[in-house]
């Protein structure tokens, strides 16, 4: 049987990791506390509201404010949510749906 070395498991931890922050699956251990903020007033009529969303920056998930859009024809906001399995927390980010 062949057995790794110690590079061969980093090297093995590293690509996962690495294939893991490519496909924008970033965990960590706490879901961030909620941000909140004063929602500005609609700068035009059916101005559609988006809520906040979290990003990974520099290691970490840093939230960025909502802002006021123009409705897409056809399509609904669906708001971004926390995932939480045993890899930890995860943010599915907003995204218009038909």
């Amino acid at each position: 049987m062949k057995t790794l070395s110690k590079f061969g498991v980093l090297a093995v931890l590293g690509g996962s990791l690495f294939l893991s922050a490519c496909a924008g699956e970033y965990y960590v251990s706490d879901q961030p506390a909620d941000v909140v903020y004063e929602r500005p007033a609609p700068p035009y009529d059916g101005a559609v509201w988006i809520e906040g969303d979290w990003v990974w920056s520099g290691g970490r998930y840093v939230h960025q404010h909502g802002y006021w859009v123009r409705p897409r024809a056809g399509r609904t906001y669906v708001y971004g949510r926390w995932e939480h399995n045993n890899r930890g927390y995860r943010w599915h980010r907003g995204h218009w749906h038909r």
